[in-house]
């Protein structure tokens, strides 16, 4: 029930996602009462998720006393994640060991990530493969509306931010989990 976006063009790599908060299909807050940040900073990267906001506290916890990850890599993102997955289990109990589908062999974290740093941009899926995209990427239940709204734009001239805040605000207009503000965090990938 999230739109996040992340998109590189010429110096520049900009996340953007809505500030939705739900606690069930059927129960939204008002902007006004309150606004989920769905993209944080994470050392030298901006990490955004959809799915449970309990990954948020799942995160914090997990990297507390930690030295941020490097994220500069499909490898080191993965290997990342697969000691997260490891954590889940050992540490937070409370996890479900599921799988995506019947025909999937493969556990599924039923929450999806795209992080973004000076090296890319990678989207982590649910059963922890990771996919490095060389402009743009959009992952959450707005995504369709905001991949078309991006492959439009790319390709205009408009600046990372302008594409990525117009996709957001298209996935706000045509999905009904898709809400709130557009929260906005930049990376000047030439500085790190």
């Amino acid at each position: 029930m999230s739109i996040v976006i992340a998109v590189t063009r010429n110096d520049s790599t900009v996340m953007a996602a809505d500030t939705l908060t739900c606690f069930s299909d059927d129960e939204q807050m008002p902007a006004a009462n309150s606004r989920s940040e769905k993209i944080v900073r994470i050392g030298h990267s901006v990490v955004g998720g959809a799915g449970w906001g309990l990954y948020d506290d799942i995160f914090r916890d997990y990297l507390d006393g930690r030295d941020a990850p490097a994220f500069d890599s499909e490898h080191s993102i993965f290997k990342f994640f697969l000691d997260l997955w490891k954590a889940l289990h050992e540490t937070y109990t409370f996890v479900n060991d599921q799988a995506n589908g019947k025909e999937s062999p493969f556990g599924d974290l039923d929450s999806s990530f795209i992080i973004a740093n000076h090296t890319g941009v990678y989207r982590v899926s649910s059963d922890l493969s990771v996919s490095r995209f060389n402009q743009y990427h959009a992952t959450g239940s707005g995504a369709p509306y905001a991949l078309g709204t991006m492959y439009t734009l790319y390709e205009s001239g408009a600046s990372a931010r302008e594409i990525a805040e117009s996709g957001v605000r298209a996935a706000i207009a045509f999905n009904v989990y898709c809400a709130g503000e557009v929260q906005t965090l930049e990376i000047e990938r030439n500085h790190l």
